[in-house]
């Protein structure tokens, strides 16, 4: 996406080549222009998929998943908690991820059967989507992809995914840093 791309070059900012920020209109401050033109973008991707339910993190993915499920045209969408919560029994799917957080999203939520699109903000090694795709593992239900607004590809997570026979879109990818700026 031109747009995503020339929005990170403009306003991102890389710290010692290896973090980048994007909290000023991704995951903190929302531009929603760009995460609209995302969302369009993951729907034409994935147009040749059933996609029943939209699944991600919370907290940085719930207002991407929340415009991709619009763009599906009022998909519903789930978000598995980091922490357990004082509304949810244990009658919950729950794996952990390299961040030693466990991701939980309560049974009746996910269905065996259903078509699942995985929404994130970042793709980096691709812990947190592959604990997303064990946890519809468990519930029986069929991932169709997972989209992501940025990718890192050299940290080789989409390498992961695909291996998993899942499909990945990246809104931007970023080959590499250099200079402390993304090179797509």
């Amino acid at each position: 996406m031109k747009l995503l791309e020339e929005k990170i070059l403009k306003e991102g900012k890389v710290i010692d080549n290896k973090v980048i920020k994007v909290d000023n209109f991704v995951n903190h401050l929302i531009d929603t222009k760009i995460i609209n033109a995302f969302a369009e973008e993951v729907k034409k991707y994935y147009s040749n998929q059933r996609v029943d339910k939209i699944l991600t993190v919370e907290a940085s993915g719930i207002a991407i998943a929340c415009a991709v499920a619009e763009a599906f045209d009022g998909l519903p969408f789930v978000f598995a908690r980091k922490n357990k919560s004082a509304i949810i029994d244990d009658n919950v799917y729950k794996v952990e991820v390299k961040s030693f957080t466990q991701n939980r999203v309560a049974k009746p939520f996910l269905k065996k059967g259903e078509n699942i699109l995985i929404v994130d903000d970042f793709l980096a090694e691709g812990n947190a989507a592959i604990g997303l795709i064990e946890m519809c593992e468990q519930a029986g239900a069929n991932v169709v992809g997972v989209a992501v607004v940025i990718e890192k590809e050299f940290q080789g997570g989409k390498k992961r995914i695909s291996e998993k026979g899942v499909k990945v879109f990246a809104g931007a990818s970023i080959k590499e840093f250099k200079d402390n700026k993304p090179v797509f």
